[in-house]
């Protein structure tokens, strides 16, 4: 059986034998400790110079970490990575930037990342590479003759033609892209787009399933939404040591809780999300004084101005929505801008009678899944998801949005409270049913088969 080398920006601290995060991490550590395998990445770590680190084994697993200098750190992650895709990808070209020098510094770490793996695998070794931070490192392994089949997963949305023609270097980023045998995505809204690109603007031609010949060589795109383990999500809400927290913050509420969780970044249309909640406050005021909405709002890339003025904002926002609405004995806004461990928040979700993911886009939003596993199928609560979420592909009977509708979430989060029982059981068991189905293990076992080839 092929080896699987494992490729992404960061490498998480794992430790073995304790559970770690969602997504990236999950989906890494179940597709690498069946079989064993490498996990190669940055360690975190900002030195003097590009410096590989010793490698470090956990159970299967061989962890192998590199150091970035603070050249490559501006230039490859603050800057194009972080500057220019990630806010285009997202949709949000306003607020991309676009600058040759950190373009080049991208394309070397990507060389970098690639001249350190090259010296790590075998000739029948699997890799498989995850998120944009590695669009061209296909592209550098092939120019040091690696032969070996190479895939990526896209972990965040990709863009229609039309904005990612607003990157500068857009031409050389798909060629790039197309070094890769599999580019797997979570939607097919995000393949579509992958593929109109190609075969409009980069002469490729459709193969079918998928498939496209371009540059002199064959390309399969699919669709892969990751997903979360059901029962291990059910288990941490239930597990009573996980509970402390949840029991001593249902005793501070009066009845009903709406719960957010979300990284501080102008993705998750955390703004948006609080002008509907006041307007729910102001249009559906028999509510007052009975309901709470905590967002957790972990920070997130602090050192860059954008994510500096997003948490002053929504600071501001907060202490003027509860000056507004507050009294005495209620708040009904909590903002907490930090993050928490998963044993503290899966209890959380399953307290909530409400959850609010309202990106104004994203690649799938485990949030959203891990609140319908987490909940009791009893008692379960809603589900209030943007439409602009891939999530919601799957997600039919979430209470499904327009993040840019103040009055249409208002009104979503007054159903939600509204709603009976059995039309809250009947929504839960539909999601569950789809989430049981597009379980994480098929991701992992759906994009490795079609990597194989």
């Amino acid at each position: 059986m092929s080896r699987l080398v494992v490729v992404s920006n960061r490498v998480a601290p794992i430790q073995e034998g304790e559970a770690t995060a969602g997504g990236l991490a999950a989906g890494v550590l179940d597709a690498l400790k069946g079989h064993g395998g490498i996990w190669f990445g940055w360690s975190g770590n900002v030195t003097t110079e590009s410096e590989p680190n010793p490698a470090r084994q956990v159970g299967p697993i061989t962890l192998f970490t590199i150091d970035l200098s603070r050249q490559d750190y501006d230039q490859f992650y603050r800057g194009f990575a972080n500057g220019t895709l990630w806010p285009t990808l997202h949709y949000q070209i306003g607020l991309g930037t676009y600058d040759r020098a950190e373009f080049a510094g991208y394309k070397r770490v990507n060389e970098l990342f690639a001249r350190s793996v090259e010296k790590l695998i075998k000739p029948d070794d699997l890799i498989w590479a995850h998120d944009y931070h590695l669009l061209c490192f296909a592209d550098s392994l092939r120019a040091l003759g690696v032969k070996n089949r190479i895939g990526l997963f896209l972990h965040i949305p990709f863009p229609g033609p039309g904005v990612f023609m607003t990157i500068p270097c857009h031409a050389e980023v798909i060629r790039s892209m197309c070094q890769y045998d599999l580019l797997g995505f979570q939607t097919e809204q995000d393949q579509a787009a992958f593929l109109d690109y190609v075969i409009r603007h980069a002469g490729g031609t459709p193969l079918g399933d998928g498939a496209v010949s371009v540059f002199d060589r064959v390309v399969k795109t699919g669709v892969y939404p990751i997903g979360v383990h059901v029962e291990e999500v059910r288990a941490q809400a239930e597990l009573a040591a996980n509970r402390r927290v949840a029991t001593r913050l249902r005793a501070t509420l009066l009845d009903w809780l709406i719960l957010s969780v979300d990284r501080l970044d102008y993705s998750k249309g955390l703004r948006q999300r609080f002008a509907a909640y006041e307007r729910f406050l102001q249009d559906y005021p028999t509510w007052h004084n009975n309901v709470t909405f905590m967002q957790i709002a972990p920070p997130s890339r602090s050192d860059i101005e954008t994510y500096q003025a997003i948490r002053r904002e929504l600071e501001g926002e907060a202490g003027r929505i509860n000056g507004r609405f507050a009294e005495v004995d209620w708040v009904p806004l909590r903002y907490l801008n930090k993050s928490f461990p998963r044993n503290v928040l899966m209890p959380l979700y399953a307290e909530a009678q409400a959850c609010l993911v309202t990106p104004l886009r994203d690649g799938m939003n485990l949030v959203a899944k891990e609140y319908v596993a987490a909940q009791d199928p009893a008692e379960p609560g809603v589900l209030i998801l943007s439409q602009f979420a891939g999530a919601a592909n799957e997600l039919q009977a979430a209470l499904v949005v327009n993040p840019y509708d103040q009055e249409g979430l208002a009104a979503a989060m007054d159903q939600a409270f509204a709603m009976r029982l059995e039309e809250r059981q009947e929504r839960h068991a539909a999601m569950i049913k789809v989430m049981r189905e597009n379980s994480l293990e098929r991701w992992r076992d759906r994009f490795q088969a079609d990597l194989l080839g």
